[in-house]
């Protein structure tokens, strides 16, 4: 008698909303299990290298309790004027940052790491978007950082919400702004059959796990 394959299960190793939104309106089945990984304990180095490290370690830690799913781990920052956006604290930060930002290009880099222990599996790739803002009025920059907006935000802005106002163009990927490099998470996760289109339901389908044994 054959034996049973169990399904894949996707795990995102992240609470963000705007990542699960991301995935979930793609038809994509995840399970939410953010990672304890705290982003303090790691230096900031050169971008790319930051947001690469965070991404693995995020998947990697959440795939260590759960060595037989597919564990998808994120970080992403806005980088300007050679330093790093964090998330503003208070209304003059906010308003400094959109200052900042007003008429200028600045990066959004977003590592992601997807590992399966199970598998063997360990893939980490990093996804950069140029972003260039319109020149803001004084009267702009005040009414944005009044609303709720800017402040769980890396660089100060949304640009899925109202701060798509201030957006002059973008070059690169869309999601990757928002937080998740759709496309390229999604090319991976097919191209490694973790990933099935199922007609039936015009949606996704975890395939079943490769046998190990």
């Amino acid at each position: 008698m054959p034996k049973q394959q169990n399904q894949s299960r996707i795990i995102l190793a992240s609470k963000s909303p705007r990542r699960r939104f991301l995935l979930e309106n793609a038809g994509v089945p995840i399970e939410v299990c953010p990672s304890r990984v705290q982003e303090a304990d790691f230096a900031v180095t050169e971008p790319r290298d930051y947001v690469n490290t965070l991404a693995r370690a995020k998947a990697g830690e959440v795939a260590d309790r759960y060595p037989d799913s597919w564990v998808l781990g994120a970080d992403s920052i806005v980088w300007a004027g050679g330093r790093i956006l964090e998330k503003p604290r208070s209304e003059p930060e906010a308003r400094d940052m959109m200052t900042e930002l007003s008429g200028r290009t600045h990066r959004v880099y977003t590592g992601y790491s997807l590992i399966c222990r199970q598998q063997g599996h360990l893939h980490a790739e990093v996804v950069e978007t140029a972003v260039t803002f319109k020149e803001l009025a004084p009267e702009e920059i005040a009414w944005y950082s009044k609303t709720n907006e800017p402040y769980d935000k890396a660089g100060g802005y949304a640009i899925q919400g109202l701060g798509s106002f201030m957006i002059r163009s973008i070059n690169g990927s869309y999601t990757n702004v928002v937080g998740l490099p759709l496309c390229e998470v999604m090319e991976h996760l097919f191209q490694y059959r973790v990933l099935i289109p199922d007609a039936g339901n015009k949606q996704w389908q975890t395939a079943p796990m490769a046998d190990t044994a």
